[in-house]
């Protein structure tokens, strides 16, 4: 019999404070997890309503909350970011509610220095936030992306460059802190994500579902720095990597986890084609893992 999951489901993200309505909408297209994010805070919500609502919005299906988001700056806490380390917080507590044993986001970067500069602060930060997700069971996974920034000056994140990560880890080695991997990231910084998986996919808690591709010809032609575009986020399906590639080494690293689809940046599935790029990228991702479960003969 023909099984809905093998292993590694296939999902997708949906904000948090609108997962109860959104989530029986799009389940029937064959999503298998979601990973709830919010943005900067989780403000006024009421988390275990909203967890509640989540559960019961996804009864009696073979469904499942993958993960936690919260995108903020929490080493500065500035401006937006007021609350963002409290939103941490909040939902390292309330994971249970939802299922879900992973809570994931941006490190935070101290405001236009180079990464080592953040470390200390990391290290105090998420010490402390690795310590509480502990004693309540849950991991905690770090969001590859640059947003804009290089290794000497951003905002944001500082997770974004395997440098980093050693630094990172070796600050806080602590075995329920990892990443929250794609290849999306690393291909924009012209990083070649499969070796980069097979290095540090036992520090992987968690995979978005974002690709790119790279207009090679614009590259040499005007480099990186010029006036031309040379890379796009993709959506999985419509970019350069080979996902059975990535489930492949996911796989034999034992991995068990989801990939979800990060949607909302296609520069050609947008607007009203959002949904019909997010079901391609939904089926040609679970063509990559193989199909559905096939059982053995007896």
């Amino acid at each position: 019999m023909a099984g809905q999951h093998t292993g590694i489901r296939i999902g997708t993200m949906v904000d948090g404070d609108k997962a109860a309505s959104v989530i029986p909408q799009i389940a029937d297209h064959g999503f298998e997890s979601f990973n709830l994010k919010f943005w900067q805070t989780t403000g006024e919500l009421d988390l275990a309503e909203t967890a509640k609502r989540v559960r019961e919005a996804m009864e009696e299906q073979d469904l499942v909350i993958s993960a936690l988001s919260i995108f903020g700056n929490p080493l500065t806490g500035a401006g937006n970011n007021a609350d963002t380390l409290a939103s941490w917080e909040r939902l390292i507590d309330h994971a249970h509610l939802f299922g879900t044993d992973i809570v994931s986001g941006f490190t935070g970067r101290l405001t236009d220095l180079p990464i080592d500069e953040s470390i200390p602060q990391f290290a105090r930060v998420f010490g402390e936030l690795a310590r509480r997700a502990a004693d309540r069971g849950v991991r905690l996974a770090f969001e590859n992306c640059d947003m804009g920034g290089t290794w000497w000056k951003g905002d944001w994140n500082i997770a974004h460059n395997p440098a980093a990560w050693e630094l990172m880890f070796n600050s806080v080695p602590e075995d329920n802190i990892g990443l929250e991997w794609e290849p999306c990231h690393q291909m924009v910084s012209l990083i070649e994500p499969i070796p980069q998986l097979r290095e540090w996919v036992h520090k992987v808690f968690h995979v978005h579902g974002k690709d790119a591709t790279i207009a090679w010809d614009i590259v040499r032609e005007h480099g990186i720095h010029g006036p031309r575009p040379f890379v796009w986020h993709r959506t999985p399906g419509f970019g350069d990597t080979n996902w059975a590639d990535v489930i492949t080494i996911l796989r034999q690293a034992g991995y068990q986890g989801t990939i979800d689809i990060e949607g909302w940046h296609d520069p050609v599935y947008k607007g009203e084609l959002e949904m019909t790029g997010q079901v391609h990228a939904l089926n040609y991702l679970i063509r990559c893992r193989g199909g559905h479960l096939v059982a053995n003969p007896q």
